[in-house]
């Protein structure tokens, strides 16, 4: 089933992620649910917060990248950074903020102790784009968005159409869930 996904400005995407504490059908389900989601919106990487899920479980498919093509989709649940190395800066976009892309300095190397899809705990080292897409989404799970990372100057290029996303001038070619900000009474 596709899901809608969560937009700039909604709660879900500011708060930190609860840990999952096993699988059961439900969240299969939805892991089903998330990749059919992520690639009908032609994403590599898609976090459960961003389709209104608060917990810590993340979708990776690196596949239509030509120099991923052989790495197999991943299920990551309760993902934990152990180690960092290196450093690059690296254009960034993102489902919850279609159309709004920007540079962002991330680690080049991530060991991460997590859970996958049969909730065995891994420990592996990554690198390259599947670092960088990991840190993201893992991000997610923790409140952050790309944008958060941006040098300020290169935030204030895109604040107009953050805004715009904010007010619900959206274009997106994936069903959405848009957040208005309720007005203040007072």
């Amino acid at each position: 089933m596709i899901l809608p996904i969560n937009i700039y400005s909604d709660d879900i995407l500011r708060q930190k992620a609860k840990p999952l504490k096993g699988i059961d059908s439900t969240i299969e389900a939805l892991i089903a649910s998330m990749f059919e989601s992520m690639r009908n919106a032609e994403g590599i990487g898609l976090a459960a917060p961003q389709v209104g899920h608060s917990v810590r479980l993340l979708v990776l498919d690196l596949s239509c990248i030509d120099n991923y093509a052989n790495e197999k989709p991943m299920v990551v649940i309760n993902p934990h950074i152990l180690a960092v190395s290196g450093c690059n800066v690296m254009e960034e976009g993102c489902l919850s903020i279609p159309g709004v892309n920007g540079d962002v300095e991330r680690p080049a190397v991530i060991s991460l102790k997590y859970r996958d899809e049969h909730f065995l705990e891994r420990t592996r080292e990554f690198s390259g784009m599947l670092a960088r897409a990991l840190q993201h989404e893992i991000d997610h799970l923790d409140g952050t968005l790309f944008v958060d990372r941006m040098e300020k100057r290169s935030r204030k290029k895109i604040q107009k159409e953050l805004t715009d996303i904010a007010s619900g001038i959206i274009d997106a070619e994936y069903p959405v869930v848009p957040f208005f900000h309720k007005a203040s009474q007072g």
